[in-house]
């Protein structure tokens, strides 16, 4: 994919900005990178880049924030990674990922990385940055961000939330593709079904006084050290799961599974959530499963089970079943899949207490945030029981509007002039 010319005379000179929303998962954690869908909203908060074209195949971007010092890489393969955890290496990943899709960055971008999306929180800054760099390179070489396919150059919403997903792997981190979906998918109003293999995503209208509240557990939910290892380590602890179960279900797969051409695809956690009977599957991994990766592995498997019903509760406008299953989800997390911690466990305690209809916590957990469903006329008086039980016992002092918020289901990322407040690509 190369920049028309013709494109080249209406990108300089102009300042843009690339905007992409953070998300709140509602249900199915730790999921995606099993196949299984997942249930989040895009949110009013979001991460910018406000840059100009740059002159030739070179980033230079620097941060509001003065603790992330600028950078600056060229486009050219191979991008290599600044040091652990250094933020430029979500930038790049974006880049990387681009090149070696087969786009021709030809120019790169000059500019500053605002935004108020919390950073370390499970609410998927980085992967907003890894999005809105995507787009604004995209922007500088000429290429559409389209919702369906077209001709070049012209890349979907759908395959580069793919193409994102892969691309952030570059950080060291075997995630799935759950954040970069919602980031490119959200739509106002509206929660998401997103599904994988492939990828689609399907709005769900969020019913007339149902809120969200986001909690802070004060602790950074980091992407990188300790958080990062034991992030993957059950990722692989899924995988190996996932084979030994396929041995004990060898000789006698659900019918719909069955298949012993060549080339037939294995049987996958989708497979078991959509054909086998939930009590059957769970006795017969319990015989051939460890008790860690049994654990891990009931996780998943019942959470995909949450999300099919959570839609449904939403689409029928139940909130009391959402919010009950939203209890079960974090019970699983907690024990489980060993991801909870005290602070975000005291949180869905005070929450539920003060009268929520259901909490838990939100993104991958070790730290980070809970999300919290209320009533209208329940929100104000859980937000007090959690300012006056969670955080001035902690703090001495009321929640910062980035520690605890409600948030509104919002639209996708995209690019605009930087004067402009209309939709952008």
């Amino acid at each position: 994919m190369a920049l028309p010319a013709i494109a080249q005379t209406r990108l300089f000179g102009l300042s843009w900005l690339a905007i992409a929303p953070g998300r709140v998962n509602l249900i199915g954690e730790h999921t995606d990178y099993n196949g299984l869908p997942v249930f989040p909203m895009a949110i009013d908060r979001d991460v910018r880049i406000e840059f100009a074209v740059a002159d030739g195949p070179v980033v230079r971007l620097d941060s509001a924030l003065a603790r992330f010092d600028p950078f600056t890489f060229q486009l050219k393969r191979p991008i290599e990674a600044a040091g652990q955890g250094h933020w430029s290496n979500y930038v790049r990943a974006a880049a990387k990922g681009l090149l070696e899709h087969g786009v021709r960055l030809e120019r790169g971008i000059e500019g500053i990385v605002t935004g108020n999306v919390p950073i370390a929180s499970g609410l998927s800054s980085s992967s907003a940055l890894v999005v809105a760099s995507a787009l604004a390179l995209l922007k500088a070489n000429g290429v559409e961000v389209a919702r369906d396919a077209g001709p070049a150059p012209t890349i979907s919403r759908l395959e580069l939330a793919a193409l994102m997903a892969r691309a952030e792997r570059f950080v060291g981190l075997e995630g799935g593709g759950m954040d970069q979906a919602a980031c490119l998918h959200g739509v106002a109003g509206h929660a998401l079904r997103i599904e994988f293999e492939p990828l689609r995503v399907t709005p769900v209208a969020v019913p007339e006084g149902w809120r969200w509240v986001v909690v802070s557990s004060l602790v950074r939910a980091e992407k990188s050290g300790t958080a990062r290892d034991a992030y993957n380590e059950r990722a692989r602890q899924c995988r190996e799961a996932l084979e030994l179960v396929r041995g004990a279900f060898a000789n006698d797969r659900p019918a719909t599974t069955t298949d012993d051409r060549p080339g037939a695809v294995a049987l996958g956690y989708d497979d078991l959530v959509a054909d086998a009977d939930m009590e059957v599957l769970l006795r017969r991994a319990r015989s051939v499963l460890a008790p860690v990766l049994f654990r891990r592995f009931r996780h998943v498997v019942t959470e995909g089970r949450r999300v099919a019903l959570a839609e449904v509760a939403m689409r029928d406008g139940d909130m009391r079943a959402f919010g009950d299953l939203m209890v079960e989800s974090h019970k699983s997390l907690r024990g489980d899949y060993e991801v909870s911690t005290p602070e975000l466990n005291a949180i869905v305690e005070v929450a539920l207490k003060a009268g929520a209809a259901g909490a838990r916590l939100t993104g991958a957990g070790f730290g980070g945030c809970a999300v919290v469903l209320c009533g209208d006329t329940a929100v104000g008086p859980v937000m007090k029981e959690l300012v006056a039980r969670f955080y001035e016992p902690r703090l001495g002092r009321a929640p910062t509007h980035d520690e605890m918020f409600a948030p509104k289901p919002s639209g996708s990322a995209r690019v605009q002039i930087a004067d402009s407040s209309g939709g952008g690509l």
